[in-house]
């Protein structure tokens, strides 16, 4: 039996516009753990985190400049899953595509009960419970209905964290300046004080680094649309290039903003760091506003991190790496069944987490995004490495639309400073479980499906 040609992957419908790609690519990286989790990364390396979110928004752009050449020669629904299977192997794909819907079926209930938290403090007599899974069914109709009506949702929420972070970036520096508050001009008072810039060391940096690419995981999802956007090869270097400033927009502003104006030591886990700055100033009620803007952040993840578990399952059973049942369209042309079988694990995974809120099982899972993520990226960069070599190998280069700049330093840069942040993780104690769940979920799936081929193959030798 051979392996399915990737031409004869079916077809999905192309109804992602322009300005829902350039949305879609923000809906990933601006979850509830931005908002909440950015006072852990301010609590161990101060001030100094900014260079963190520094190094990793340069990590991110090296790797959607790699898929942004496979994406415009390669359109196609699967991304980088396909792409690995052509370029470095199908043995490997298969560990990457596994662990990549399982990054995003064990991430998604997380943002899912967050929203559940939230709205547990706003409505007290519903539970958390029946919060998450009324978010999971909103979620799971979203994506059910036609590529577009996602695309529309994706569009609007994302729509309210940007305007929620330029609020805040414009009130704090309004704050910085001595407009709003008692205490005057502030300077660089509270970004110096309290043990200077770096005030845990410059490795905190380091260590803060490999936290913060979790959360620009996402961005990927870019690719994972190409098969269902209009235009790709001019939707996706768009989108690509806007990644650059989109995080020095969106993330390096508010939070060079956000240190300058809050005491990195009362930063915590506690409640949104964005909300305690400005209520120190007493802004209680545009405070309260970051409840809603953090539900909005939860849902509008949630809804792009399904899209992205259920593509690329979806590409794991067009490739015979998954029941070939899950690459069915449906009439809208959605592999209905592939976000089906996302849904009910996200499910599963709420259950767990209802059964025993410190249950081992959620937290492995959940530690699976770090480990994962870097693999799904590192495996981009490589394609784009692998497929270029092959262009220029059949003389085709000079005929692709777009081309990665600075080859072959930004590709390499994007493998091996991921590459280090993994390593890292490894003499990391608190961050060392991320290795121990991750690299049984990448190798298991690698040595079945090669048991599987090598079956095959001496079934029909």
């Amino acid at each position: 039996m051979n392996e399915p040609n990737v031409n004869d992957e079916p077809k999905m419908n192309r109804e992602l516009k322009n300005r829902h790609l350039q949305l879609i690519s923000l809906g990933g990286i601006i979850g509830s753990g931005y908002f909440l989790g950015t006072g852990y990364v301010l609590e161990q390396a101060g001030p100094a985190a900014i260079l963190s979110y520094l190094l990793g928004g340069i990590i991110v752009l090296c790797v959607m400049l790699c898929l942004a050449e496979l994406a415009v020669a390669e359109p196609i629904a699967g991304s980088f899953v396909t792409y690995a299977r052509k370029y470095i192997g199908p043995t490997w794909a298969c560990g990457v595509g596994w662990t990549y819907w399982m990054t995003w079926v064990s991430y998604v209930p997380s943002e899912m009960i967050a929203a559940g938290i939230i709205m547990n403090n706003f409505v007290p007599q519903v539970s958390q419970l029946a919060w998450a899974v009324f978010f999971g069914l909103l979620v799971t109709v979203v994506n059910l209905f036609h590529v577009d009506k996602f695309g529309e949702s994706e569009f609007w929420l994302a729509i309210i964290k940007i305007v929620a972070l330029i609020a805040f970036s414009i009130v704090g520096l309004l704050i910085i300046l001595g407009v709003i508050g008692e205490q005057g001009y502030l300077g660089s008072t509270i970004l110096l004080g309290s043990g200077g810039f770096a005030p845990n060391g410059y490795w905190a940096i380091i260590l803060t680094m490999t936290i913060i690419l979790v959360n620009f995981q996402g961005t990927e999802i870019i690719g994972l649309a190409a098969g269902e956007c209009k235009n790709p090869e001019k939707s996706i270097p768009i989108a690509v290039r806007n990644v650059s400033w989109r995080i020095i927009a969106l993330y390096i502003i508010p939070i060079s903003i956000l240190i300058s104006i809050l005491p990195w030591d009362q930063a915590g886990l506690d409640e949104s760091v964005f909300a305690v700055a400005v209520e120190n100033y007493g802004l209680q009620t545009f405070g309260s506003i970051f409840a809603f803007v953090i539900l909005t952040a939860a849902l509008s993840c949630s809804n792009s991190g399904l899209y992205g578990t259920s593509r690329a399952m979806y590409s794991l059973a067009t490739l015979g790496m998954a029941p070939k049942s899950l690459a069915k369209l449906n009439n809208n042309g959605m592999p209905k069944n592939a976000v089906l079988i996302s849904i009910v694990t996200c499910w599963f995974i709420i259950l767990l987490y209802s059964l025993d809120p410190d249950s081992a099982v959620y937290t492995y899972l959940l530690a699976l995004s770090g480990f994962t993520g870097a693999i799904a990226w590192i495996s981009i960069c490589w394609s784009q490495y692998r497929f270029r070599k092959q262009m220029v190998a059949e003389g085709k280069f000079e005929g692709l639309k777009y081309k990665t700049p600075l080859f072959p330093y930004v590709t390499l840069f994007g493998i091996w400073a991921q590459v280090f942040c993994l390593v890292v993780l490894s003499f990391t104690p608190d961050l060392r479980e991320t290795l121990y769940v991750g690299v049984p979920f990448l190798i298991v799936p690698m040595i079945i499906y090669h048991f599987r081929v090598h079956k095959r193959k001496a079934v029909h030798a």
